[in-house]
């Protein structure tokens, strides 16, 4: 298959393209369409990165750029630069490109200068903040996209108010749902997270915090940090924090003091993070990620921003909004922990991918009659 001209290349660059995009991958081979892989390598930490392939059983990447860490711009232009190269060479039918990352940004501008269609998975979420950069990112891909994949009728309807036309915009779910359905199950079978944490037979709060806004603000940060830790001791449990490496440096940096509640650890691989995610009483979180796998779990969920795009989450109960306030991340855990967990998952079926493949193969087949 890979010597064959790929009518799809799907460009990621991080853990959780990786993750979302792996379902993507799999339809692919199981439908005996020929696809070529682009890692971009803005993930650069082994940990975060290629040990997924490893877990997930997917193919090694036709071309990773290794781009690593650099600012916004010159991340985003040796991205461009490589990514056009490739795709010149290897003349596709349709780019793929999943969320809101630099990588996203970057193939999403050399594909609509080229002649194939880009598809967006995970379309026309919206945040309103465009002071993340991630915001930006999605609404460009957005507005350059053939294909807008909007996992939910909110997306939509998002996409809608922006002017984008119908016809383009297909709401298909989320393959977040695909990737935890196939790999629940397996992160109980193979992974020993808990019992090298000691937490088999205790409760815990499971928290992640790596966004610019909150690990760059030394009082946001050191507020965070508190807030989770009182409401961790109010309900007698400790606190795990896979910490992000930007993270770790930045509590070097400004000296914080890690409060005795928060037990940091290296970041996780995906099965052993799963099995904390799914065992979790509660999950703390500036992830937008995890905040779509804590509701497919059933986990409550305290979002440690001012904004959500997911607010889907919060409609159905799953997630609530605390800012890094210290007594409003103490109160909405408290609230979050009083909930039933029997929320309706609102991000799909598990069958994403599946719709996303057979949206584009259709179109190919019209186009090439």
């Amino acid at each position: 298959m890979r010597e064959e001209a790929p009518q799809i290349v799907i460009i990621l660059g991080t853990r959780p393209e990786i993750i979302k995009l792996s379902p993507v991958i799999r339809a692919c081979q199981e439908h005996n369409i020929p696809f070529s892989v682009l890692h971009t390598g803005q993930h650069y930490s082994d940990g975060l990165d290629s040990v997924f392939f490893d877990q997930l059983e997917l193919p090694v990447p036709d071309l990773n750029l290794q781009v690593g860490s650099a600012s916004h711009g010159q991340q985003t232009g040796e991205m461009l630069e490589g990514i056009e190269e490739y795709l010149m060479d290897r003349q596709p039918d349709t780019v793929l490109v999943q969320g809101d990352t630099n990588s996203v940004l970057a193939g999403a501008i050399a594909t609509s200068k080229l002649d194939a269609d880009l598809g967006h998975v995970e379309a026309g979420l919206r945040s309103f903040d465009r002071e993340m950069p991630e915001e930006t990112n999605r609404v460009v891909s957005d507005h350059v996209s053939d294909y807008l994949f909007a996992p939910t009728e909110q997306s939509k309807e998002y996409l809608l108010q922006e002017g984008r036309p119908e016809e383009d915009i297909y709401v298909t779910g989320n393959t977040v749902v695909d990737a935890l359905y196939r790999n629940r199950e397996l992160a109980r079978e193979k992974s020993d997270i808990l019992s090298e944490l000691d937490l088999l037979d205790e409760e815990y709060f499971l928290m992640t915090a790596h966004r610019a806004e909150n690990v760059d603000n030394q009082t946001r940060f050191s507020d965070l940090l508190a807030g989770v830790s009182k409401a961790a001791a109010e309900h007698g449990v400790s606190v795990i924090y896979p910490i992000h490496p930007r993270a770790q440096n930045r509590i070097e940096e400004f000296e914080i003091d890690v409060p005795d509640r928060i037990q940091l650890t290296e970041p996780q691989e995906y099965l052993d993070f799963l099995r904390l995610e799914a065992d979790a009483s509660l999950i703390l979180t500036d992830s937008g990620g995890v905040q779509e796998e804590a509701c497919v779990l059933r986990v409550p969920c305290v979002t440690l921003r001012d904004n959500t795009e997911r607010p889907e989450t919060v409609d159905v109960g799953a997630n609530l909004l605390s800012g890094t306030d210290t007594e409003s991340i103490q109160e909405k855990s408290q609230t979050m922990l009083s909930r039933p967990t029997e929320w309706e998952n609102p991000f799909g079926d598990g069958k994403a991918a599946d719709r996303i493949l057979e949206i584009v193969t259709a179109k190919q087949q019209q186009v090439t009659r």
